[in-house]
């Protein structure tokens, strides 16, 4: 399939060199800063902390950190104050024969981890220059191929579909990543509708495995029937073809690793179909988006292992993992005709989740027992952030409905404020315990068949948010978030990292946050 697209951008870039020689006609320079300053309350702990460690768990397949949580919410963590900052610069070049070429470097600090002097001792010393300045953005455009509304594009660059709810540039702080391809991509825009095919090289493992790599292809299709209403389908899939194997054993370990049915992982496959629909009538908005994910999960579910003990005790993990997932979101707002133009609106995520990290008392009995993966939605490159808290747009294994209402007081100014409440879709079984002080002291641990199920409650946020577009290229933001911890998250679940890795505090004690953002573009 790569050799086929490869081939297919190859022919393409053919066609559209053998139409002239393409002169420079105009160059566009510009970019932008943003700088992002939070503080948090007493909420997170220094380092990750086992909420149930690992001696309290044996034979469970927990997964790739154990319970390693960042979480403490009990009112005795560490607050957390930060800047950070997002510095852009592109150069856009236009050429004739509808060809481009368009460069972005970007740079991301957090303010204090670049300074060039000790004030202690007045010894001044270079920049740390291995986290400043990456290559974003270089691609090479060429538009109208073979006088069709064809457009080539080859490079690195960023991917924006639909709203960005499961690919999209990640332009979001707290913190600050961004996110592009290495890509080539056809796009084929008519008068009501276009298609958006893609090969995008997310991995490369050459030459240490000839066909190990990560690759990322999809076919989205836009129809717009009528203006300002659209209706999108889409086809995703990451192939992962990387070897993978528990045990490397003797000619007669790897023969009865095979007559056991072990240690055979195949290659990883996630399809992700979807459809969308989102559009503006009168004073009403919405959008609706549902996606279906089916495939091979070898590679998650090598991260599950548990002892095989007519093997000697050797850790193999789940090589029958699948995805079979749903996941969707909504929102629908409207606009009142009024003084301050008041907006209300309505939300909901879903992400479908299992958590199979628990043993029935036969499982712990049986010394065949081969461990099952907890394989949930996986969010692939989401832009949507679900909250301030917990999500950094990888929040799987929960659903959340959200209401609010914005209004313009006078013009540029926009103050809104938000209601969320978060739920767990499959909650951790977690081991009895009675509490001494802080610490948890399990029961029985041994007994590991032996749990109770954890609470499902998240926890409600509400948020006040300050919007100030000064200029259309200078804008300001301000905004404060109180967190009502639910028992579900003193309790602790896999829900983030797609559902690999653990969130739990020792407590519910409520949490705050207060923020600010501003943007200048030039």
């Amino acid at each position: 399939m790569v050799g086929r697209v490869l081939l297919l951008a190859g022919v393409l870039i053919s066609v559209v060199s053998l139409q002239g020689t393409a002169e420079l006609q105009n160059v566009e320079v510009g970019g932008s800063i943003e700088v992002f300053a939070g503080w948090y309350s007493e909420f997170f702990e220094v380092n990750p902390v086992p909420r149930y460690p690992a001696v309290f768990l044996p034979g469970r397949p927990i997964g790739p950190n154990g319970t390693l949580s960042i979480i403490r919410s009990d009112g005795g963590g560490n607050g957390v104050t930060f800047v950070e900052q997002r510095t852009r610069l592109h150069v856009d070049a236009g050429f004739t024969d509808d060809v481009k070429a368009f460069i972005e470097v970007d740079a991301i600090d957090d303010w204090g981890t670049d300074f060039r002097s000790n004030y202690v001792t007045g010894a001044d010393t270079r920049g740390v220059t291995n986290d400043d300045v990456e290559v974003f953005q270089a691609y090479v455009e060429a538009n109208d191929v073979l006088g069709a509304p064809l457009r080539l594009r080859v490079g690195r660059q960023e991917i924006t579909l639909g709203s960005g709810w499961l690919v999209g540039s990640n332009p979001n702080a707290n913190p600050f990543t961004g996110l592009s391809f290495d890509a080539v991509r056809l796009t084929y825009a008519a008068d009501k509708y276009s298609l958006d095919a893609w090969w995008a090289k997310l991995l490369e493992r050459s030459p240490l495995e000839g066909d190990g790599d990560v690759d990322f292809y999809g076919v989205y299709v836009t129809w717009t029937p009528v203006e300002d209403v659209a209706f999108d389908a889409y086809w995703m899939y990451v192939r992962d073809a990387a070897a993978i194997e528990d045990q490397n054993l003797s000619l007669l370990g790897e023969w009865m690793e095979r007559r056991v049915g072990l240690d055979d992982y195949g290659v990883t496959g996630l399809h992700t179909i979807g459809f969308r629909n989102a559009g503006t009538r009168a004073a009403f908005d919405w959008e609706v988006e549902v996606a279906y994910q089916f495939g091979n999960a070898d590679a998650a579910g090598a991260l599950f292992t548990s002892p095989f003990l007519p093997l000697g005790g050797l850790a193999y993990g789940d090589d029958h993992a699948s995805w079979d997932s749903w996941g969707g979101h909504f929102e629908a707002g409207y606009t009142f005709e009024a003084v301050w133009q008041p907006r209300v609106y309505l939300a909901g995520y879903y992400y479908d989740g299992e958590d199979n990290r628990g043993l029935s008392f036969w499982d712990w009995l049986n010394p065949f027992h081969k461990p099952d993966a907890s394989i949930s939605f996986n969010r692939l490159f989401s832009d949507h952030e679900i909250d301030w808290f917990l999500c950094t747009s990888a929040l799987t294994n929960s659903w959340e409905l959200a209401g609010g209402v914005s209004v313009t007081p006078v013009e540029k100014l926009e103050l809104t404020f938000d209601v969320t409440y978060q739920e767990i879709v499959a909650p951790f079984d977690y081991p009895p315990y009675f509490e001494v002080g802080p610490w948890r002291i399990p029961v029985l641990p041994g007994l590991s068949f032996w749990t109770e199920e954890g609470d499902d409650d998240l926890g409600w946020q509400t948020s006040l948010t300050l919007s100030y577009a000064y200029t259309e290229e200078v804008s300001f933001e301000a905004g404060w978030t109180h967190f009502f911890v639910g028992e579900g998250l003193k309790d602790g679940a896999f829900i983030d990292e797609n559902g690999l890795t653990f969130l739990g505090g020792r407590g519910d004690h409520d949490a705050d946050f207060v923020r600010s953002y501003v943007v200048i573009e030039f």
